[in-house]
C-alpha cells in the first residue's frame, strides 16, 4: 500500500466518523423533539457504512500480485430508526392525545453517549493512523541526506 492510498483510506474514514458524530449530536438535539416538519416526533438517524475498494493504480498492480484488496470507508445511506416512538404520559403538553400521552422520539440519550465516545475513539484511531504514515514519509525522505 502507498502513502496517498493510506491517506485515501483514512480520510474516508475520518468522513464516515465526522458524519456519524454529527448525527449522533443531531439524534441528542432532537431528544425530547416531538413535533417535526414530517409530523410526528422526530426519529433517531444512523449511518450504513460499507467497505468500497480502493482505486488507484498502484493499489490494482499490488491487489494482483498479493491477492488482497485495500478499502475505505462509504457511507452508504442514512437510515431513520423504525422503532416505535417513547409513550410518555404529559396530560399538560400541546402534542398529548386524548390519553394524555405524548409520543417521544425513539433517542437512548445512553446508547448516543456511547456511541458517540466510540465514533471518537475511531476518529482518534484514524487520526494516529494518519500521523504515523505522515512520520514514516518523513524517515524515508531523511534515509537519502
Amino acid at each position: 500500500m502507498d502513502f496517498f492510498s493510506s491517506m485515501n483510506i483514512s480520510s474516508s474514514a475520518l468522513t464516515a466518523e465526522r458524519t456519524r458524530m454529527n448525527l449522533i449530536s443531531s439524534n441528542l438535539a432532537n431528544a425530547s423533539t416531538t413535533r417535526t416538519a414530517e409530523g410526528g416526533p422526530y426519529k433517531r438517524k444512523d449511518a450504513v457504512f460499507a467497505a468500497t475498494p480502493v482505486e488507484s493504480r498502484f493499489n490494482r498492480a499490488l491487489n494482483s500480485a498479493a491477492g488482497q484488496q485495500a478499502s475505505q470507508v462509504e457511507i452508504t445511506e442514512i437510515v431513520e430508526d423504525q422503532n416505535p416512538p417513547r409513550m410518555q404520559y404529559d396530560p399538560g403538553n400541546p402534542d398529548a392525545n386524548a390519553q394524555g400521552y405524548v409520543a417521544m422520539p425513539n433517542v437512548n440519550v445512553v446508547e448516543e453517549m456511547a456511541d458517540m465516545i466510540n465514533a471518537s475513539r475511531s476518529y482518534e484511531a484514524n487520526v494516529t493512523a494518519v500521523q504515523a504514515a505522515k512520520s514514516m514519509a518523513l524517515k524515508t525522505l531523511e534515509i537519502g541526506k
